[in-house]
């Protein structure tokens, strides 16, 4: 349903806005040297700074209210079975609908980490960037908030490295490829547990 709606929302501003790219007056320019030698420098820019705050910052947060608030007992208990908690006096139709809302105000932030970075708007520009967090969330495990984090991390480090040696123009087909892999060989993710039917 999510990636539905990505596609109705990408057409919608497509038609609404058309498909010209829009340019951002560049901010937040310049950033530090973490190390060089040779042909091989590592940098850090100010909105990757800004970037990394942002996201430490919102995952701690998130992982706090999933841990210790009763909406969090909420999700988790309607993510394991919603029936039972139905039963328990869960209101499962408003638990998931705000869950629905906190994921649009993480991707809306997202999103704007995204054209600050990239300094462009465009109608297409959330599309790989939403393909690439489902990537995460598989290789983490899905269903798991810590999974999700390390899922994320280490796709970014893929990426950086295969840019630094291989082809940049390459980089995705290691991220997707990376998806195949866990689905075949590890469907439940990095810390995902399996699930296990009672007959």
């Amino acid at each position: 349903s999510a990636i539905g709606m990505s596609l109705a929302l990408q057409n919608y501003v497509l038609l609404t806005q058309g498909a010209g790219v829009k340019v951002l007056q560049p901010v937040m320019q310049g950033g530090f040297q973490l190390y060089s030698q040779a042909n091989f420098t590592v940098t850090i820019s100010y909105i990757q700074i800004l970037i990394l705050i942002v996201t430490v910052s919102l995952m701690l947060l998130f992982a706090r209210l999933i841990s210790n608030t009763a909406l969090g007992r909420a999700q988790r208990a309607c993510e394991q079975d919603r029936g039972m908690a139905a039963l328990l006096g869960v209101d499962v139709d408003r638990t998931i609908s705000l869950t629905f809302v906190m994921g649009a105000l993480l991707a809306a932030v997202a999103g704007l980490m995204v054209t600050l970075y990239y300094g462009v708007i465009d109608f297409f520009m959330g599309f790989v960037a939403g393909l690439k967090a489902f990537t995460a969330a598989v290789l983490g495990g899905i269903g798991s908030l810590p999974g999700a984090m390390l899922g994320g991390m280490l796709l970014g480090l893929v990426e950086g490295f295969w840019a630094g040696y291989f082809s940049v123009e390459y980089k995705d087909v290691a991220s997707f490829g990376i998806l195949v892999l866990v689905l075949i060989f590890m469907p439940s993710g990095l810390l995902g547990r399996p699930e296990i039917e009672k007959v």
